[in-house]
């Protein structure tokens, strides 16, 4: 073997920052060792690992091929370094990226019983609407992704985590609030305010009105959902939340959730990672403890 694990911890920490110089601060060395050991990395190998397009570095076709099979040779390292007394197998750093519906209501219980039970697995967690976490898990900038609906990029496994629906929400002085229940045509003439284009929640209610509402009249689309929470409560606008993220706003009776019967807008929250990544305990042991507890939550209802 020519090469060395600190060139490859090189060649990751470059393809993850996207430069020379922060991944040098990255690895704590000079950047003029960090170009040197990438220089001898891609000399060893043959093949340029990256593009050089003035302070941008993509991958070329052989960088990414050897961008998984780095990670995994650098993930077995360290869990060599931890050693493999039981206590420890479980040890080391993930990075997580979720959608927002997850980020609040799921996650933090979740890295709470991490914490508690696996102490040595470092959970580097980050916030993104869906597509973003879709993207950023393949480009190999987070190992692990939860995102709301369905992904169906071939390059990616999904695997359900558990089930959420949205509601179309109203503040208590709309017109539509003391109906029984709104129709089609209704929610048509309303004035809406939406999650951005890209977030799952948005595109969980574009598919549920595709093909019954033609023309929807939406005036704003921020992805704060207490942006809109507030806009609907203090205004005539509908919008469409995660029922997890207008509970405790509907309990309080300042927004009402509306009954259209001929809306289904139930949908999946599931983990997504690489289909080339090699197997990887740290994401094993996230998804079964993430499953473990929403159905702990079940049964407790």
């Amino acid at each position: 073997m020519r090469y060395s694990l600190k060139q490859l911890a090189v060649f990751e920490a470059i393809a993850a920052t996207g430069s020379v110089s922060r991944a040098a601060d990255q690895l704590a060395l000079t950047q003029s060792a960090t170009s040197m050991a990438l220089s001898q990395l891609e000399k060893l190998l043959g093949r340029p690992l990256f593009e050089r397009q003035g302070k941008q570095m993509p991958l070329t076709y052989w960088g990414a091929w050897l961008r998984p099979k780095a990670r995994q040779l650098l993930f077995d390292a360290q869990q060599i370094e931890a050693g493999f007394d039981g206590q420890h197998i479980i040890s080391g750093d993930i990075a997580l990226i979720a959608s927002q519906t997850a980020a609040e209501h799921l996650i933090p219980d979740l890295i709470s019983i991490i914490d508690s039970d696996f102490p040595e697995l470092r959970i580097d967690f980050t916030v993104k609407n869906t597509q973003k976490v879709i993207d950023s898990v393949r480009r190999y900038q987070h190992d692990l992704g939860i995102i709301e609906g369905r992904c169906d990029d071939s390059r990616l496994k999904q695997q359900v985590w558990c089930h959420d629906h949205l509601v179309v929400v109203a503040g208590k002085h709309h017109p539509y609030a003391q109906r029984d229940q709104v129709s089609l045509a209704q929610l048509e003439q309303a004035q809406w305010v939406l999650r951005e284009p890209g977030a799952g929640t948005r595109h969980s209610f574009d598919s549920a009105i595709h093909g019954v509402i033609e023309d929807l009249d939406v005036r704003r689309e921020y992805e704060q959902v207490s942006v809109l929470r507030t806009l609907v409560a203090n205004s005539n606008y509908l919008s469409c939340l995660p029922y997890l993220d207008v509970e405790k706003w509907i309990e309080r009776e300042e927004l009402v959730a509306l009954n259209v019967p001929d809306l289904n807008m139930r949908r999946t929250l599931s983990f997504i990672w690489r289909a080339d990544a090699a197997d990887n305990p740290l994401r094993d042991c996230i998804i079964r403890e993430a499953i473990r507890m929403t159905k702990a939550r079940r049964r407790e209802m």
